[in-house]
């Protein structure tokens, strides 16, 4: 994931790091909460025991915090996207052409969102990391 951190992000990812003792470089937004990307080995450490490093977090900023792993390529993009739009739920998810097609069922507004936000987020999101399109069936 190639882009530009701006300072507003620069700031969550000092905070997390102080906090929960992991660096990452990855952070967004989607869904009006915050989301973090790290290695698959230290996502149990950032969280903490019982949440606290999240419930700490979620205090100081007052925003809802997501911990993920971070994908290693595209075979990842499936267990990534569902950690991202939990507790929303679709039915699965193809990657054809340069393209991920979510097939969402009856959560499809769900997950599109009012004014199409969710839907631009997540599409933000699998350009930086898999380089590929976002549609939703």
């Amino acid at each position: 994931m190639v882009r530009t951190i701006d300072m507003q992000e620069m700031r969550y990812l000092n905070l997390f790091e102080k906090v929960s003792r992991v660096r990452t470089r990855y952070c967004f937004n989607y869904n009006g909460s915050i989301v973090f990307c790290v290695p698959m080995p230290l996502v149990s450490k950032a969280i903490g025991e019982r949440g606290k490093n999240i419930k700490k977090i979620q205090n100081i900023l007052d925003r809802k915090i997501k911990v993920v792993p971070v994908p290693r390529d595209i075979t990842d993009a499936e267990f990534f996207i569902r950690a991202i739009v939990s507790p929303i739920t679709f039915k699965n998810i193809e990657v054809k052409n340069g393209e991920i097609i979510v097939s969402a069922g009856k959560n499809k507004a769900a997950l599109i969102g009012r004014g199409k936000r969710r839907l631009f987020e997540m599409e933000k999101v699998t350009k930086g990391f898999f380089d590929k399109e976002f549609r939703v069936v």
